[in-house]
């Protein structure tokens, strides 16, 4: 039996047949053009319904609660039990809770920034291992040595970064020598500021000094360079061509900042040297062939090498923490800059971590 509805009296709507989905479109019409003239209560007979599949339960269901939300009062006469469940249980669906977000303990802030730092750390180790192996490759193989590569990173790394590592340097010998000039004119021990310059710029501060600016200057660069390809998928492209990232962009960088970085060093302390002999002439009366006889006699030579290996493992730990930064990139602008500023501040932190132990094991070894 088709599905039908009619109004047998006002305000008394009689629903009759088989209520399917084939036969939506019509019934549906009829119920909106007898609904529109519906007065305050409506009453729904459902005797004769023989059959409601869920799609018609549905629409019908959503036509009701449009009635209701009018202010029609609905009644329910003679409907089977089980359509009348039916047309119960497709109410409205309640939307969904909004979860409470749980502010984390500081235990679970712990344990998740710990992860974190171990996960960050094995990456590196993982990174580094890599880079030694490609290393190791291009010694198996010189041929794939990028030497037009190499000496540009130099003149970059290196020459480009003496004025800078110059003033810097020369400024620190005059304050080295001017702070201790003071406490060696009250024991008249005048002759001792040489040994006081050629110590600490030789052994500490040129190769720390050096290796903290190289890191602001270089060590950024590099981060900053490859993050840039990595946004803009060149890293990728390197990839799929063959060509290893580690080979072209890092291990370029690291040869030439483990040759560049001992002779700025050197400069450095030759220009560190040179501004606490000037100022020691001017305050101390330590005249400067005084100061360069009694350097090149009390300064021994083990001082000067201590300087430049500490260079070389600086060096390498820039050029790593760079380009293991940029590497970690994210791929978009902001990435870049936070990784940039990442590199600069682990790089420079490791660094000075590493002078300290650099100290204990020289002292402990009588060096």
């Amino acid at each position: 039996m088709p599905a039908s509805i009619k109004q047998t009296t006002p305000g008394v709507l009689e629903f009759s047949g088989t209520w399917t989905v084939c036969q939506l479109g019509k019934v549906i019409r009829q119920m909106d053009a007898l609904l529109m003239r519906h007065p305050a209560v409506v009453e729904l007979d459902g005797q004769q319904i023989q059959k409601i599949d869920s799609i018609t339960a549905w629409v019908l269901q959503s036509r009701l609660k449009k009635m209701r939300d009018s202010g029609v009062q609905l009644k329910m006469n003679g409907w089977p039990a089980q359509y009348q469940q039916m047309l119960d249980g497709l109410g409205e669906i309640p939307p969904a809770a909004t979860p409470v977000k749980k502010t984390p303990g500081m235990l679970e802030k712990i344990g998740k920034a710990s992860v974190d730092v171990y996960k960050d750390n094995l990456a590196l180790l993982s990174f580094m291992g890599e880079t030694a192996l490609s290393l190791l490759g291009l010694f198996l193989h010189p041929r794939r040595w990028r030497g037009r590569t190499i000496l540009h990173n130099i003149q970059v790394a290196g020459f480009e970064a003496l004025p800078i590592v110059g003033v810097t340097s020369f400024l620190l010998g005059i304050v080295i020598a001017y702070q201790g000039a003071d406490q060696l004119k009250h024991y008249g021990a005048n002759i001792f500021v040489v040994e006081l310059v050629g110590y600490a710029m030789l052994r500490e501060f040129a190769p720390l000094i050096t290796a903290i600016i190289i890191a602001g200057r270089s060590g950024s660069a590099y981060a900053a360079q490859i993050g840039t390809m990595v946004v803009t998928e060149e890293i990728d492209a390197l990839q799929t061509i063959g060509i290893k990232p580690i080979e072209l962009l890092v291990l370029p960088k690291l040869v030439a900042l483990m040759l560049a970085l001992p002779l700025l060093t050197l400069f450095a302390d030759l220009v560190g040297v040179t501004g606490g002999m000037l100022m020691a002439s001017s305050q101390l009366d330590v005249g400067t062939h005084e100061f360069m006889t009694r350097f090149a006699t009390e300064i021994p030579l083990k001082t000067l090498l201590i300087g430049l290996g500490k260079s070389l493992v600086f060096a390498a730990v820039i050029v790593i923490i760079g380009c293991y930064q940029g590497f970690r990139t994210k791929g978009n602008a902001d990435s870049v800059g936070r990784q940039t500023t990442r590199s600069v501040v682990q790089a420079i932190f490791i660094v000075i971590v590493l002078d300290a132990v650099f100290s204990v094991i020289f002292n402990l070894m009588g060096l």
